[in-house]
């Protein structure tokens, strides 16, 4: 992928601020160096844990982290978005137009980006409690009826 540029931004700091799991980094990283001009990437989790020498869980927690943090979006099965910030260009022009295009709250250096990241993962992780509380609770009734 000679020619292309990177946003001419330090996402790599802001990144480097949201303390993913180490596994989102390293997605990223392959991502980035597989996508198209623009960011757009097809690679299915399958293939990405291969490249990585992950499980497909391990990368599937790592796209999960990835979209919390708003650094990359999934368009459809096995399609992929890179925040416009990430993204390869093939000009700085280009990189430059679609950084403006962005609405400003998706983008690295916006005001409370890294804290609207770490406010998602809570909310995502008590979403996760939440579920595992309702599993528990109908296992419970389902025992208590088993043994009326």
């Amino acid at each position: 992928m000679s020619g292309l540029h990177f946003a001419a931004v330090n996402a790599e700091g802001v990144v480097a601020d949201l303390d993913l799991l180490p596994a989102a980094y390293r997605a990223l990283l392959k991502m980035r160096a597989h996508s198209e001009p623009g960011g757009r990437i097809e690679i299915d989790q399958i293939t990405l844990a291969g490249m990585l020498s992950l499980s497909r869980a391990a990368v599937n927690a790592a796209l999960r982290d990835l979209d919390l943090a708003q650094l990359v979006k999934k368009k459809r099965a096995g399609v992929y978005q890179l925040n416009a910030m990430l993204a390869p260009y093939l000009s700085p022009e280009d990189a430059v137009a679609a950084v403006k295009a962005m609405p400003a709250s998706e983008r690295l250096n916006a005001p409370g980006f890294v804290e609207r990241y770490r406010k998602a993962v809570e909310a995502y992780q008590d979403q996760l409690a939440e579920k595992r509380k309702t599993r528990e609770d109908a296992k419970r009734r389902q025992n208590l009826k088993a043994v009326s």
